[in-house]
């Protein structure tokens, strides 16, 4: 650990380095004040190791770390709800792992949502993964994230390198691009580099600036997407290459995967209360999708929650009736339609926003500014329709399953047995319209998810349905006029 500290610390300190070396205009001062910030951070990671100890008891995780403030943190072992196994580069080259304990709060950790160990030997680790998880029987699997699955592990699903295909219609790549030229856009004024470094840039910003606006519009769109498509590609590879998901013997769902950082996260199928299929826009027009699990201690949609990348839709709503052990998936179930008063409501709430524009640039703008903004009038009505074509859901033996959006479509198959309470709401437009929007509270995933704009009486038979006795008791039957 002495080594790999100051190895990780260094690696995320790379480019600072690039820039100051390479591009920097000559200034030593400013480059040995660098170096010596550097020197400090690496010795602070040193000195992590000399006062950082951990003690794990029948009834606690302790861990004691700090020098100038002495920190001791202490979790009780029946609030442990997840145990991720983190391996970097540096890690990875000495046999190490960096165990993430979580208490399925969504502090920091170190900061009463868990405790990390960093770094333990990736065999210290499986054991403390077993252990920690409070598991009846111990089995004896993989100790190295990059290694094959133990056979007593049923592989669910791997990955396909044909779902690359799906990295470009992800926003990974775009984000990355926008969040490169921002860093590089700030080092350059940070440390004054030299303009000579950029001479070839400056040529290719004054070509682009004389030229046609229309030519210069398209050459920085083909420039954008090759950049974002090659970026998404990198991203999907460095996230999910050698992604698995196998079903252990020690009850519980096993996710790995990772190229330069591996990860592994173990989700207790004990504290699975469903799963939930997402079809972003982009992905939803490429027939793809991407698998999440809803448990308690996960808390919201994060890396940790994850089951399945970017994948083809087939293949989210198989890898979800494999981990519920149901015959068939009950995110494809047939879901019923809501009323037709529902897709009013989204049409007028996706167009009204745009005909206050209009108006707004009609009074202060020229007269193509409103003309331009009546043209998103189509595009709001197909959002509207889309946004209505997405509603509906479904009732089977044992999960409530529900289905909504547009920009980002989500079907969630929630156990009728993790369903703690029911919210009924309405707003003033809703009763006008005779409809509710009927909620199911749980203590897994988002916390509460939503049927919405239901009939008012369609929703609450559902929820009387889904759980029995739980709201019957609001519940007053009125014998309608014939």
């Amino acid at each position: 650990m002495l080594v790999v500290r100051p190895l990780n610390e260094l690696l995320g300190l790379v480019p600072v380095l690039v820039g100051l070396i390479v591009l920097g205009g000559g200034d030593k001062w400013r480059i040995g004040m660098s170096v010596g910030v550097i020197v400090l951070v690496v010795l602070f990671g040193l000195l992590s190791w000399f006062t950082t100890r951990y003690r794990i008891t029948d009834e606690q995780v302790e861990l004691h770390t700090g020098l100038l403030v002495r920190k001791r943190l202490a979790v009780p072992r029946e609030r442990i709800r997840t145990v991720d196994l983190t391996a970097k580069l540096g890690h990875r080259l000495f046999g190490l792992s960096a165990i993430r304990v979580g208490t399925g709060q969504h502090e920091k950790a170190g900061e009463n949502g868990g405790v990390t160990l960093d770094a333990v030997s990736s065999q210290e680790a499986e054991r403390l993964r077993q252990l920690l998880l409070d598991r009846a029987r111990v089995v004896v699997v993989s100790t190295d994230a990059d290694a094959p699955p133990h056979e007593a592990s049923k592989p669910l699903a791997k990955l396909d390198p044909k779902w690359l295909r799906f990295a470009p219609l992800t926003l990974s790549g775009l984000v990355a691009v926008g969040g490169t030229f921002g860093v590089l856009m700030n080092y350059a004024q940070e440390l004054d580099l030299r303009r000579s470094a950029f001479s070839g840039l400056h040529d290719v910003v004054e070509w682009v600036t004389n030229a046609p606006l229309a030519l210069t519009i398209a050459v920085l769109l083909g420039v954008v997407l090759v950049l974002a498509v090659i970026a998404s590609l990198l991203v999907y590879v460095v996230q999910f290459w050698g992604y698995r998901l196998t079903r252990e013997a020690d009850g519980t769902l096993r996710v790995r995967r990772g190229l330069l950082t591996t990860r592994s996260v173990s989700v207790d199928e004990d504290r699975l209360r469903g799963v939930e299929v997402q079809e972003p826009l982009l992905l939803r027009l490429g027939r793809g999708a991407r698998t999440t699990a809803v448990a308690t201690g996960l808390g919201t949609k994060g890396e940790s929650s994850l089951l399945l990348p970017p994948a083809p839709v087939a293949e989210a709503h198989r890898v979800a009736h494999e981990v519920l052990r149901e015959s068939e998936s009950p995110t494809g179930s047939t879901l019923r339609r809501h009323p037709l008063v529902a897709l009013r409501r989204r049409v007028v709430r996706a167009v009204l926003p745009v005909l206050l524009l209009a108006g707004v640039l009609a009074y202060f703008a020229p007269a193509w500014a409103w003309q331009a903004a009546l043209a998103l009038l189509p595009f709001a009505v197909l959002m509207g329709w889309d946004r209505y074509r997405a509603l509906g859901h479904a009732l089977t033996d044992r999960y409530l399953v529900t289905r909504s959006g547009s920009a980002l479509r989500e079907t969630v198959a929630l156990q009728r047995g993790g369903i703690i309470g029911w919210r009924v709401s309405r707003s003033f437009f809703q009763r006008r319209a005779g409809l509710a929007t009927v909620s199911a509270t749980t203590a897994a995933g988002d916390g509460v998810y939503h049927v919405i704009d239901v009939d008012e009486e369609t929703g609450l038979l559902l929820a009387d349905a889904a759980v029995p006795d739980l709201l019957r008791p609001f519940l007053e039957r009125v014998d309608r006029p014939s």
